[in-house]
């Protein structure tokens, strides 16, 4: 960290250039901390591998508007305290974004990390005499690098911000941040309505509206989105349960296949990303896909049962 009178500058911290850019606010602030987590232990245990929210018309906003409140415990057994500062409009006051500012200030003074979502979520590294340092996980221009104090004009007219502070915890222990990621799986396809939002649908469910849009929204850009972000996660699930079956051997015959399932899931949504794919097709390939999650999470849920009744601890896996 490098402090001066005109503001702080958090060293060795980057958002990777992920589609994801939440993971990529994680993983880099896991790096940050020393959590010494793996891109793919990122995804798996805060359960993103396995998230899928889609809109009832298919637009791009499916990878962020997702009940993110129920990623914070899996977050926080990886080491990560995520604590949320509120929403913010272009309506919030004055008195409002300098209370907010204050707390970003002081947190990233202590050391923390903090984040921001708006359009895309982005790494809080630091501030000077005139604004917040914001990361670009891609270059260009957008995201902002930089947000104004007080006026946060760079945003424009679309300002519908939630503020993160990301302080380091003690995390859980590995094997029990596993299968509690596992449950999160589960639950997510097994009771979609308690993860879903109103015209979004999570799991099974965001498969039905998916398919549902395919013929009037399929050769849109949200089509396009949300099928290289969700296709991204799926080819974290593959990676993540090679990982543990490479930590817990007991337990590795029963990874195998899901490294394999999450892999071909993942290939079907880069196939279904095509905007020019036939309308049919796509609906045909999305029900496929849809059935083949349905197995795979059933395996999720037999791996769970057997690391639950397993003795082994394994080798940490991730590092």
């Amino acid at each position: 960290m490098v402090m001066a009178g005109e503001g702080t500058r958090l060293v060795n911290i980057k958002q990777p250039p992920l589609n994801t850019t939440m993971m990529g606010v994680v993983k880099g602030v896991s790096d940050y901390h020393g959590l010494n987590l793996s891109q793919a232990m990122v995804y798996g245990l805060s359960g993103h591998a396995f998230l899928i929210n889609i809109h009832k018309t298919l637009c791009p906003s499916g990878p962020y508007c997702w009940k993110r409140e129920n990623s914070k415990p899996l977050i926080r057994n990886m080491g990560i305290e995520m604590t949320d500062l509120g929403f913010f409009s272009a309506e919030s006051d004055s008195e409002a974004r300098s209370k907010l500012e204050d707390q970003l200030r002081k947190a990233l003074a202590k050391g923390i990390p903090c984040s921001l979502i708006n359009m895309e979520n982005q790494i809080i590294g630091g501030f000077d005499t005139t604004g917040f340092f914001s990361a670009q996980p891609w270059g260009g221009k957008f995201p902002p690098a930089k947000l104004s104090f007080g006026t946060w004009k760079e945003l424009g007219k679309e300002i519908h911000l939630n503020f993160y502070t990301l302080a380091k915890a003690k995390p859980l222990d590995r094997k029990a941040a596993i299968l509690a990621s596992l449950d999160y799986a589960i639950d997510m396809h097994k009771n979609p309505e308690q993860h879903s939002s109103e015209n979004y649908g999570v799991g099974p469910l965001a498969y039905d509206h998916w398919i549902a849009a395919a013929e009037k929204h399929g050769s849109q850009h949200g089509n396009w989105w949300n099928a290289v972000v969700w296709r991204e996660c799926r080819e974290m699930a593959s990676e993540y349960f090679s990982e543990i079956g490479k930590a817990y051997e007991d337990v590795a015959a029963l990874c195998e296949p899901l490294t394999e399932d999450y892999l071909a899931i993942s290939k079907n949504l880069e196939a279904i990303s095509k905007k020019d794919m036939d309308p049919q097709r796509k609906m045909e390939l999305l029900k496929k896909t849809k059935e083949m999650e349905s197995d795979a999470i059933d395996r999720v849920a037999q791996l769970a049962a057997a690391m639950r009744h397993s003795k082994g601890t394994g080798n940490a896996p991730g590092k």
